[in-house]
């Protein structure tokens, strides 16, 4: 069966309980030995063994940025080197391109320039051709101008009398006509 439950200490029973053992003292002076043997065991194994490995630690740590940082600036001279470099044949490159753009159209505007004169050229040549064609053409309309002119003052003097007209006497009217 469950036992009661009771608020009595062993205090109150009669029996007297020894006191927390770090705080008896009769105890206190071998707790003070043990406690500075362990505190200079404790200490010699720091100084000699622990902080001279944290320390070579935090040393070669230090070392070791201070050689990162000095790559990272070397590779920043180089990284603004090769970007100078590129801004340099990147413009070397724009003004050959504008050379070559220039050559290009002035060789263009040339051959433009040739093609317009042989063109002109030309098409004088054949203004020059189509001006003596009309003039022959003119030429031979003005010596039929006096054969036209006799046939016609012959059908307008038999259209009006109803008589054939000499065509002697035709000629040499149309001819006084011209003349004067």
């Amino acid at each position: 069966m469950a036992q009661p439950v009771t608020t009595e200490t062993k205090a109150e029973a009669g029996r007297e309980e020894p006191a927390f053992p770090p705080f008896n003292t009769a105890t206190f002076p071998s707790q003070l030995f043990w406690f500075a043997i362990v505190f200079i065991l404790l200490y010699l194994l720091m100084s000699r063994v622990a902080l001279p490995r944290v320390g070579g630690i935090f040393e070669f740590r230090k070392t070791r940025i201070a050689r990162d940082l000095d790559q990272a600036s070397a590779m920043q001279r180089q990284a603004d080197e090769a970007a100078a470099a590129y801004e340099k044949t990147l413009a070397e490159a724009r003004a050959r391109a504008q050379g070559v753009a220039q050559e290009t159209r002035d060789k263009l505007a040339a051959e433009s320039e040739a093609r317009r004169k042989e063109l002109d050229a030309s098409l004088n040549a054949k203004l020059a051709a189509a001006e003596a064609q009309i003039e022959a053409m003119r030429t031979s309309a003005l010596a039929n101008v006096d054969t036209i002119a006799s046939e016609a003052a012959a059908a307008i003097i038999q259209q009006i009398t109803g008589k054939t007209a000499n065509a002697e006497a035709v000629a040499q009217a149309v001819a006084a006509l011209k003349a004067g």
